[in-house]
């Protein structure tokens, strides 16, 4: 190998697909890289449980005898699969104690699409179970810890994904994000978490023997999607430009782009107006989160965009999100309720029951409101290009803490219910991402949220990558753990 294993973890994605390209090092190589590290610092954090070397080392060895026009975009790059996105031949729990030993004969839509563009699957990501709550821990793993402070949570549900990340044990990782799965633990991590528009990147099982018995896929609904994790905007653009396309087991996925999110990214053009607010109207917000985002939206000022106070009206956010989201899990996880409940942690029991409660009626009225909602952000984005507000309400807090359950005066009234400012977001279906926005005075991570238009992502992508160039903060990543 012409290139140490350290100094390989430290690279960007881009650059080692740079290195792939040239033939300066070998996807076997790159695994080797991986393996060092992962076994230097993953007993610190917890973020990688499942490790699937035999299949990854004969992927890169397939990939190896490759020309470089047949090894796709990332040219044999290992990637990293949260663990609600199932791979075939390797053990996929979903953190769940009833599908702790479950291995599946087929791969998600977004894993073979990925592998198409020459993505190497070498380990699966920790998440809390279903994804559930914005805290990695589970019955089958354990918690996975923040590297900046391993007292603290790395939220979730992407949680393992932006921990490799930020401790060099990955370059590309993917999330998945409801209600801010990508965003939440991306913000808590000094990394970059995009949520594509719905449909954007094909999601969900693509065949029999994906998915186990009891857990079912909801094809086609508008709220879940995934996405991709990485540690600069450039390697997000890299990572979504190798996810998106058609899959025949998606039927709202989107064909690709005639122009390259990467191109978008190297090309960039700064937004005219933007608008930036601390809470959304909808949200109490940490006072330093809020004062540090404030500061970050300042970089569009410096670069010449007209910066505004203002947000669109989401006071209804909570009826349209919290029916919603109790509705997918009742249809999703109601066989596991009746037969397996005791397996089931209780903010999942609570979700999957909360939907016994909802009328035809119920589902009605938030169906209009939905509608309604839709139609203000739409006209929102008529006048601003850009929406900036902090991608979570508090800095990372202690790991033993399920979740957040007040902030000030304010009692949350549910598990989710802190994640607000993120999932009041998710109802638009606008694509969103999480950047670092800088740090607390105990050195905590913070992000900024940044929204663009409908189908916005090349926008966003751009105005990313100018407030990255542009900003005097330093993601800082990857690093070793820091033990409080």
């Amino acid at each position: 190998m012409t290139t140490s294993a350290t100094n390989l973890v430290n690279m960007t994605a881009n650059e080692i697909v740079g290195l792939l390209k040239k033939r300066e090092v070998t996807p076997a190589e790159l695994l080797d890289a991986l393996r060092e590290r992962i076994s230097e610092v993953d007993n610190k954090v917890n973020a990688l449980p499942t490790l699937c070397w035999e299949r990854a080392y004969k992927d890169a060895d397939k990939m190896s005898n490759l020309s470089l026009d047949e090894r796709g975009i990332l040219a044999g790059l290992p990637v990293a699969i949260k663990d609600l996105n199932p791979v075939s031949g390797v053990r996929s729990t979903w953190g769940s104690p009833i599908y702790r030993d479950f291995v599946p004969r087929r791969s998600d839509c977004l894993v073979e699409n990925l592998e198409k563009e020459g993505g190497i699957v070498y380990a699966k990501t920790n998440t809390p179970e279903f994804g559930a709550g914005a805290n990695t821990f589970n019955e089958v793993f354990g918690a996975t810890l923040n590297p900046w402070d391993t007292t603290k949570s790395c939220a979730g549900s992407s949680g393992g994904s932006a921990v490799a990340l930020a401790t060099g044990q990955a370059w590309l990782a993917s999330g998945s994000d409801l209600g801010g799965s990508l965003r939440n633990p991306a913000s808590f991590c000094s990394v970059v978490g995009f949520r594509p528009s719905p449909g954007r990147v094909a999601y969900g099982a693509a065949g029999a023997g994906a998915y186990p018995s009891g857990l079912y896929s909801i094809p086609g609904q508008p709220f879940s999607v995934a996405g991709p994790m990485a540690r600069t905007v450039a390697d997000v653009a890299l990572f979504l430009d190798a996810l998106v396309g058609t899959h025949p087991a998606d039927p709202i996925s989107l064909p690709k782009t005639e122009k390259s999110y990467l191109e978008a990214v190297n090309n960039p053009r700064k937004p005219r107006k933007v608008a930036f607010s601390p809470d959304l109207g909808v949200t109490p917000v940490d006072r330093e989160v809020a004062d540090i985002c404030r500061k970050a939206a300042e970089v569009f000022e410096d670069l010449g965009c007209i910066v505004e106070e203002a947000h669109p009206d989401f006071s209804d956010v909570q009826d349209i999100f919290q029916t919603w989201r109790a509705i997918s899990f009742y249809v999703s996880k109601k066989e596991l309720l009746d037969n397996q409940k005791d397996l089931l942690k209780p903010e999942v029991v609570w979700n999957i029951e909360k939907a016994s409660e909802i009328t035809v009626d119920d589902f009605a009225r938030i169906e209009l409101a939905r509608g309604r909602y839709l139609a203000r952000a739409n006209e929102f984005f008529q006048d601003y290009d850009l929406l900036l507000c902090p991608a979570t309400v508090v800095p990372p807090y202690p790991v033993e803490q399920r979740f957040v359950e007040s902030l000030g005066d304010h009692k949350f009234s549910n598990y989710v219910e802190w994640l607000t400012i993120a999932y009041a977001i998710t109802l638009t279906g606008h694509p969103a991402l999480s950047i670092p926005a800088g740090f607390t005075e105990s050195g905590l991570p913070v992000g900024l949220q940044m929204v663009g238009g409908p189908r916005g992502e090349e926008n966003l992508l751009m105005a990313a990558e100018l407030y990255e160039k542009a900003s005097t903060i330093k993601f800082g990543v990857p690093i070793d753990p820091i033990s409080s």
